[in-house]
């Protein structure tokens, strides 16, 4: 050569060549590794694409997307349900407490107090008690909105005996008004008056100071009116609420026990509402005639009483329009009437001479305001004054278990004290007219 270079060749007498063709085999694996290389990262993106809705539901999911998927747990009575949260103004006021609400809001029997104020202060017309063919006296409501105690077993009263000083077997046939109502008392044919038939016999011979005293509304607890009969002396009258249960069956037993028996008569109170004097009572505000079906229906529960005492009535005894068509209805009946004096103004003794309708009147209740020994001991000595004073006396009393024990040891000592205790029949028209 002209230049002077020496030309490298190779072994086979050509120009050297393997520089060349190291890098045309570096090219060509480069190549094929970027193949394979491109070939696995396609597999790899087709599974992840493949795996990411799993991937996405199981680690990437949002806590919201996770409470709305998943159902909520039942709710508990003291836990609510956390599915939704509650908006403010139903945390403040929750669903439970709307019974509660209407429960308080509901009226009470007593919410009537104004009206118990204008009976007091003035002569307005009574609030109408419900209507006569409305009252179930079987309801607990029958009693004014209070549930009666729960009457007891009556046991069979044994056969009532027949003689000298004992009283007459009731109810007796002639002496019966049949009715649609029920059977009435009437005069009978002969002349006989229910008061005289089935009043507790007494020797009107004796001289002695007579205390006649009565037990009021019996018939409504069976434990008191069993501790009435069996456990007071037979001279003690006892009256019974018309609206009792079994009342026939207590009066027969009563009787047999040697009881005079009578019947409450539920009448109007000055503060009515407030007080009730039960189902079917009388009120100043109805017409005679419907007063006059209400008595009868009264008269009509039973047979074998002497007359009536008013239980309550502290406004009716005081209207002479209302009690004039009552004592009319007693007198033509032959039936008597006990005045419990529950007002001074009471006009029942005054009407009952004017009709001829024989007649008592309370001087004393024995636990009216307070039940204690001490309480019913002193107008127990009461009455023994005014019997010495007056020649008769009479007091009224009730059922509690004080009563009738403190009754009954008082009652042993009156023949040495020289008084008698006499049935209420045994004063009839004895007490001077107030």
């Amino acid at each position: 050569m002209s230049d002077g270079r020496r030309e490298v060749r190779s072994k086979w007498g050509g120009p050297a060549l393997l520089p060349l063709a190291l890098s045309g085999l570096l090219a060509i694996f480069a190549a094929a590794l970027l193949s394979l290389v491109m070939i696995g990262s396609g597999i790899d993106d087709r599974q992840i694409a493949q795996a990411d809705p799993v991937v996405d539901q199981d680690t990437q999911q949002p806590a919201q997307e996770l409470a709305a998927a998943t159902p909520p747990p039942e709710p508990t009575p003291s836990e609510p349900a956390q599915s939704e949260p509650t908006p403010p103004e139903r945390v403040t006021a929750p669903a439970v407490a709307e019974p509660v609400d209407s429960v308080t809001e509901r009226p009470s029997p007593n919410d009537s107090a104004p009206a118990a104020e204008e009976v007091t202060s003035q002569e307005p017309a009574a609030a109408a008690p419900p209507k006569l063919e409305s009252v179930d006296v079987n309801s607990p409501r029958g009693t004014g909105g209070v549930e009666p105690p729960q009457v007891a077993a009556v046991p069979p009263p044994p056969p009532v005996p027949v003689g000298p000083g004992v009283l007459q077997p009731a109810p007796d046939p002639g002496l019966i008004e049949q009715t649609s109502i029920g059977p009435l008392p009437r005069i009978g044919d002969d002349g006989r008056l229910p008061w005289q038939v089935y009043a507790r016999p007494f020797d009107n011979r004796d001289t002695r100071p007579r205390i006649a005293l009565i037990m009021s509304g019996l018939g409504l607890s069976g434990a008191a009116t069993q501790a009435a009969i069996q456990g007071l002396p037979g001279g003690v009258s006892l009256a019974f609420q018309p609206f009792a249960d079994n009342l026939q069956q207590w009066i027969r037993l009563a009787r047999a026990a040697g009881h005079e028996v009578y019947l409450n008569l539920p009448m109007e109170p000055v503060d009515f509402p407030a007080s009730d004097p039960g189902p079917r009572a009388l009120f100043v505000a109805y017409a005679p005639e419907e007063n006059i079906e209400r008595l009868e229906w009264a008269l009509s529960r039973v047979s074998g009483y002497v007359g009536l005492l008013n239980h309550m009535g502290s406004r009716f005894t005081t209207s002479r329009e209302a009690m004039l068509p009552i004592m009319t209805t007693l007198e033509q009946r032959g039936l008597a009437f006990v005045d419990a004096r529950v007002s001074a103004r009471s006009v029942a003794t005054v009407l009952a001479t004017e009709q001829n309708v024989p007649r008592a009147i309370n001087d004393r209740f024995l636990d009216a305001r307070e039940v204690s020994r001490d309480t019913v001991d002193a107008r127990l000595a009461e009455l023994e004054s005014i019997a010495g004073e007056v020649g008769v006396s009479v007091g009224i009393g009730q059922a509690f278990p004080v009563t009738i024990a403190r009754i009954r040891e008082w009652a042993a000592t009156l023949n040495g004290k020289g008084i008698v205790l006499a049935p209420v029949s045994a004063v009839f028209d004895r007490q001077a007219d107030r």
